[in-house]
């Protein structure tokens, strides 16, 4: 148990030096915010499409293709069991606030902090399943997200009809890098189709910046974020709470009764779901006009606190399933 919890420990330090690097870099001026938002940008439309492209680049065998229909399943299971908890251990006097922390509880950093856990401890194994969360976090982001965040279905401006509201929802939901980047991928797996070196090195060589650009730009905008406040709202722990550890042992315990007890299926589906609040909690807040410096603080807070829960809840699946 000690040596599991000490695995996944020494994998977060090395997470944790690297925000580190994005939290200097900000204090000492070395690059601002339009820099930020650049590499976020190719986070999203460059990066995370290749990570998943490469996860996938592995030949067909019916045994995979059953585990990654069950991590989908356990994928839709736990962004349900968190809209659930979202809306019934959830309530704030002012709407803003309510929305944010509701976003916080749904949506976990699956990208930029899982993803680089799940190759750090798991290899290509732990990124094959975490392509498929992915896609169900993109899917739900794009619908869900912009519903609990707007207060519609779809929030593009123009005077849409509800039907015409669903159809942008339901598009925005599938047509995005990720869920792309996945049907791509699972086009390359299922046909064994293996990218020729002169394109595959650069996908590679693209993906290997999973670790460090997602982990700079949350110490970047750690070193921006006001916490005070959030270290006193019980509210805020008892969401993080939930968060972190309430979820994440729910459904381990949840896959543990139900007979599935794959190592890297399982680990990789804790960890995904005790990373910390995702950092499109603060782009969707200030996208849709709601408290934005609240949801600032509610990232980083959720961060600095999973540098503690994650090795413990990690390494006890990690354990556990060894």
């Amino acid at each position: 148990m000690i040596e599991s919890f000490f695995i996944v420990a020494k994998q977060v330090a090395v997470l944790f030096f690297l925000i580190m690097v994005g939290y200097s870099c900000n204090k000492f001026k070395i690059f601002g915010e339009e820099t930020v938002r650049g590499m976020t940008n190719m986070m999203l439309y460059v990066v995370t499409p290749c990570i998943i492209v490469d996860s996938f680049q592995r030949p067909f065998n019916a045994n995979d293709l059953g585990l990654l229909g069950v991590a989908l399943f356990v994928a839709i299971l736990y962004h349900g069991l968190n809209i659930l908890f979202a809306h019934t251990c959830v309530y704030e006097k002012e709407d803003k606030r309510q929305r944010v922390m509701r976003f916080g509880l749904v949506f976990s950093n699956a990208g930029y902090m899982a993803f680089p856990l799940q190759e750090a401890i798991l290899g290509k194994d732990g990124l094959f399943f975490g392509a498929v969360i992915i896609a169900v976090f993109n899917v739900l982001l794009w619908t869900y997200g912009v519903w609990e965040m707007s207060g519609s279905l779809y929030h593009g401006g123009g005077n849409n009809s509800k039907s015409r509201q669903l159809l942008l929802a339901i598009r925005a939901g599938f047509i995005n890098p990720g869920t792309i980047g996945v049907v791509v991928g699972l086009i390359f797996f299922f046909s064994s189709i293996t990218l020729p070196e002169v394109v595959g090195k650069p996908v590679r060589f693209l993906a290997s910046l999973n670790t460090p650009l997602p982990m700079i730009i949350i110490g970047f905008y750690l070193a921006n974020a006001k916490i005070g406040k959030v270290f006193t709202d019980l509210r805020a722990y008892n969401m993080m709470f939930i968060r972190l550890i309430v979820v994440p042992v729910l459904l381990f315990a949840l896959l543990y009764l139900m007979g599935i007890r794959d190592h890297v299926l399982v680990v990789a589906l804790v960890i995904a779901d005790s990373a910390p609040a995702a950092a499109a909690t603060t782009m969707f807040s200030a996208k849709f006009g709601q408290d934005t410096l609240h949801s600032v603080a509610v990232v980083s807070y959720s961060t600095l606190i999973s540098m503690i829960t994650m090795p413990l809840v990690v390494g006890f699946a990690y354990w556990l399933t060894k």
